[in-house]
């Protein structure tokens, strides 16, 4: 794949905001131990490919129904997850969002934003102060903002859990990293700690997993979900990619060395979070969630493999926005729906003209939601939404500023940039963050409520909040536009050339819709404090909940969220047969992309050769995968052709590929296959294996109600497929018996292929294949031919 700017997360913060944060005394909000009766039925409510923590009996009834659905309330089949932030306090004299203006009637859970990982590897919020916002600060004479004194500490932490009694459906995640603290954390002064954090807790210099530094911090993940009554931990780690100078550019000189080792250690990572909150959600009695913020930018994701840690996530937040913004010259929106096969960015990196892509376009929300589509149910997925803006000034071309160009080399300080775009600055900018060298940072960031007054030709009343005078007047007018393909509405000011990518109720209405529709699980909001409402009394938005409200009421009346991965009827029956996708090559240098899978057969029974393979793929890669090896890999099935503007029709290609006939794959054996594909998919799923006339699932699919067996030990029940198996079964062949008449093998079928070790009956004979072979009759073949005769029957 071209490498196209990689797109910039949307978690940022000035750093005098960051200033605070840590753990103290606290309560364990937690339930009591499962009965062994409740334990033995904990499996009901898994939900579907959720990884199962090997000896331990999850309550997953605790939070999941009897179909594996997140129970959130009557009236929230979907998720709507809002990021909280702790730095909006008012004490630096600019607007507070508090727990108390939360919507909490319209949302299922709530990120804290940010813990961060301290130089010790341990999960903290900063020093227990009187001036912490999470734990220590309090807020008097602030309407709705008082403390509860039955909790030992203060700040947001006791606010949340105060507010949570009231709503106890909803529930709490501490969110760890962020684009301003994966690779450091801020110290109680404000200053930036270069500590490593993630890159270095979890991946040493020299690439191998750090798995003591992992082991601290899961500990410590454990035992700070329990001190402040969380309902589990959401990773922001951005981001564990092989792409080099990904993520923030102060974190380059932790991150590009240990890039080799990155995706492993953040599979680790995840891994043992997974079984610690497990562990510990067996002792209380309550299903600890674990959820990260992942990338949505196809760039980012090629360098992430297969994004093997979706097993151990409850749920997946996307972080679809940021996808286009002035860390290059392309205008485009912060967070389209869908391609519409004019991107300027994927123009120019040649993705609508270079053959092996199809045409598809990969910075949208459509198709970041298909690639993790593709290996899981689209119940555990939430797409992102911004409630904040991403602009451009000094516009050139496109259509009122859309696909035009705003280059710069004018980049701000510390971004690692020399060629940039020219960010929106001043009123177009409420929101910037600073550079290092404390100058203010070109991105057109500002809040909806702001957007929408710029809109209106409104200057509020808290511009003087941000160091404007209170006589600013506007310059220009910012008329709103709409791309129905996209899904994307922009303000657009002739004058100045200013160009703001926003959301307004059209559009959230619309991704909305969208969520509903294909049985998505919900939406994940950054952040809550950017929403907007109208204020008749001031003449002017200022921060509400329209936009949250507007997801609410199209939910709630909604069906349940899709719980099943599979789209076709899977086989009951599993097999412990290990298929992994490894041996990746690193960044730029893993396109097309080709790793090898690697197939271990740890069942005690042989594979014959011409035992099928098949596995469905994501439909954000074309459906034109295939492998160098010989296998023969195909696929048989698409459910997108083409290019995806205005989105991608369908989930899934199926693929087919066979072990070669002349090789079986014995028990605890291993083989590789060479594949290619030419755009990312997350790990690819509901694979079935075919030989001796059956049908199996993989156990490491993880799919409900399936059974892990020894093939051979039941009954084969023949499963149709479309093409015939090539395989037999493997099982020892069948005694010459004395001529009843009555063979037990399948008849020999001139169109079939076989491969070595099946045995087939033909003319009163049982017969017995050598080698791989079609078309050849058994009886004509000879003493040395490929048929042996087993005797009459």
């Amino acid at each position: 794949m071209p490498s196209p700017s990689p797109s910039r997360s949307r978690h940022r913060a000035g750093p005098a905001l960051f200033a605070a944060a840590a753990a103290v005394a606290g309560l364990l909000l937690a339930g009591l131990p499962a009965t062994a009766s409740q334990a033995a039925g904990q499996e009901t409510c898994r939900p579907d490919g959720l990884y199962r923590t090997p000896g331990v009996n999850v309550p997953y009834c605790s939070v999941y129904d009897s179909a594996g659905r997140e129970k959130m309330g009557a009236d929230h089949p979907r998720r709507v997850i809002g990021y909280f932030t702790g730095w909006r306090t008012g004490k630096d004299g600019k607007p507070a969002y508090l727990a108390s203006d939360i919507p909490w009637d319209k949302i299922t859970h709530i990120n804290y934003a940010f813990a961060h990982v301290d130089g010790g590897n341990r999960l903290s919020v900063g020093s227990d102060t009187a001036k912490n916002p999470a734990t220590g600060m309090t807020w008097p004479g602030v309407e709705g903002a008082g403390m509860d004194p039955d909790l030992p500490y203060k700040g947001h932490f006791n606010l949340l859990n105060k507010f949570k009694k009231q709503h106890p459906d909803v529930k709490t995640m501490i969110s760890v990293g962020g684009w301003a603290e994966t690779g450091g954390y801020f110290a109680d002064d404000g200053t930036r700690v270069d500590s490593g954090g993630f890159y270095s807790m979890a991946t040493h210099a020299d690439g191998s997993v750090n798995q003591a530094g992992i082991e601290t911090f899961a500990d410590s993940a454990v035992d700070f979900v329990r001190k402040y009554g969380f309902n589990g931990v959401d990773i922001d780690y951005e981001y564990p990619t092989t792409m080099k100078d990904a993520g923030n550019p102060l974190d380059w000189s932790f991150a590009n060395g240990r890039r080799a080792g990155l995706v492993k250690g953040y599979a680790a990572l995840m891994k043992t979070l997974r079984e610690k909150l497990d562990r510990a959600g067996a002792a209380d009695g309550r299903h600890y969630l674990l959820s990260v913020a992942a990338p949505s930018s196809g760039y980012l994701l090629r360098g992430m493999e297969t994004f093997q840690v979706q097993k151990y996530l409850d749920y997946v937040n996307i972080m679809s926005y940021d996808l286009h913004g002035a860390w290059n010259e392309h205008v485009g929106p912060n967070a389209s729906l869908f391609d519409d096969g004019k991107d300027s960015e994927l123009a120019a990196a040649g993705v609508y003209t270079t053959s092996q892509y199809g045409g598809v376009g990969y910075l949208n929300t459509d198709w970041a939601y298909h690639y993790f589509r593709g290996s899981m149910p689209a119940g555990r997925i939430n797409i992102g939404l911004p409630y904040y803006t991403r602009g451009f000034k000094n516009v050139t071309g496109g259509t009122d500023g859309l696909w035009g160009k705003a280059p710069s080399t004018d980049c701000p300080a510390g971004s690692g940039l020399t060629k940039c775009g020219d960010g929106a600055v001043g009123i177009d900018n409420l929101w910037h963050d600073l550079d290092t060298d404390g100058e203010e940072s070109p991105a057109g960031s500002n809040p909806m409520w702001h957007a929408k007054n710029l809109e209106k030709g409104i200057v509020g009343d808290y511009v003087t909040d941000y160091g404007f005078p209170a006589d600013t007047k506007l310059t220009g007018t910012y008329a709103r536009k709409y791309d129905a393909t996209l899904v994307a509405p922009w303000l657009w000011n002739a004058e100045k050339k200013v160009f703001l990518s926003t959301e307004d109720e059209q559009s959230v209405k619309a991704k909305a819709d969208y969520v509903a529709d294909r049985g998505i699980g919900g939406t994940m909001v950054w952040e809550l404090a950017g929403d907007y409402a109208w204020d008749a009394g001031r003449g002017q938005y200022v921060p509400g909940s329209t936009l949250t409200d507007t997801m609410y009421d199209t939910f709630k009346s909604a069906s349940p969220y899709g719980a099943e991965r599979a789209t076709i009827d899977m086989p009951a029956e599993a097999l412990d047969v290990d298929v992994a996708f490894g041996e990746f090559p690193l960044g730029d240098s893993n396109y097309p992309i080709s790793p090898k899978l690697k197939i271990t057969n740890n069942t005690k029974t042989a594979l014959p050769g011409g035992t099928e393979f098949r596995f469905d793929y994501a439909t954000s890669a074309p459906g034109n995968a295939k492998d160098q090896s010989g296998w023969g890999t195909s696929v048989i099935r698409s459910d997108h052709t083409g290019a995806n503007v205005g989105g991608l029709k369908g989930d899934y290609h199926r693929v087919s590929l066979r072990l070669p006939a002349w090789q079986s794959l014995a028990p605890g054996a291993s083989t590789t296959v060479d594949l290619v594909y030419y755009l990312p998919v997350s790990t690819p799923s509901n694979w079935t294996v075919s030989f001796g006339g059956k049908t199996y699932a993989l156990a490491g699919d993880l799919a409900r109600g399936t059974t892990v067996v020894e093939p051979g030990t039941g009954t084969p029940t023949p499963t149709p497929t479309p093409t015939p198996t090539g395989s037999g079964s493997p099982s020892p062949s069948p005694s010459p018996t004395d001529g009843t008449g009555q063979c037990a093998a399948p008849a020999w079928d001139a169109a079939t292929p076989y491969g070595g070790g099946i045995t087939v009956s033909h003319e009163g004979h049982s017969w017995k294949s050598k080698w791989w072979t079609k078309g050849e009759e058994p009886g004509t073949t000879g003493e040395w031919g490929v048929w042996q005769d087993l005797g009459a029957c």
